[in-house]
């Protein structure tokens, strides 16, 4: 089984947690003030916390990264706007961070859901699914294999490259719910 560490202990990480033990998986968690003074015990670290965190928490843990899969669930918006990405055009935060970690193995996952539909494992009656993207197809099937025992339906999405699009979703997302066009316990759904 694989062994998560989960850096961040709001409400999305607390979902991603639960899914992940409700599998069988080691799950250890961090609070982001606590990043740099905690050990990674995880082979899988999940970056469940805000796209502006996620710097300090490489430098603060710099080379502890590498050899890890990193899991990148950030949505990176403006949040002051909520009328754009703050990526540059065509990249995305997943990108940006696997630059930063080259020793690492970087998946995008766990963005284009809401903590409500990890949850409750369904979003508009049907079960809630997980896109990933990312190079390594054995750290992608490791993590869709953790997420699929949890009880949700986990998709490869495709190389990191497609980490762009599931970026622009999770913003979709965020800001119809933001708007009250849906609620933060709806969402997309895939029907297969």
């Amino acid at each position: 089984m694989t062994s998560f560490t989960i850096i961040g202990t709001g409400n999305m990480g607390d979902a991603i947690g639960g899914v992940l033990a409700a599998g069988g998986s080691d799950v250890t968690r961090i609070a982001h003030a606590e990043a740099g003074t905690a050990p990674l015990t995880g082979d899988v670290v999940v970056l469940a916390v805000p796209y502006g965190a996620v710097d300090g928490i490489i430098a603060a843990y710099g080379d502890q990264l590498a050899g890890k899969t990193v899991v990148d669930i950030t949505n990176p918006l403006n949040f002051e706007t909520f009328d754009s990405l703050v990526v540059p055009a065509g990249s995305s935060a997943a990108a940006q961070i696997q630059e930063k970690l080259p020793s690492s193995s970087v998946l995008k996952a766990f963005n284009t859901t809401f903590a409500g539909t990890l949850a409750s494992k369904q979003v508009g009656g049907l079960p809630t699914t997980v896109l990933i993207a990312g190079d390594d197809t054995a750290a992608k099937d490791a993590l869709a294999a953790a997420i699929t025992a949890g009880g949700v339906t986990a998709i490869d999405a495709g190389a990191l490259a497609r980490a762009h699009e599931l970026e622009a979703l999770g913003f979709l997302q965020l800001t119809l719910a933001a708007g009250e066009k849906i609620a933060w316990t709806g969402g997309f759904a895939v029907a297969r």
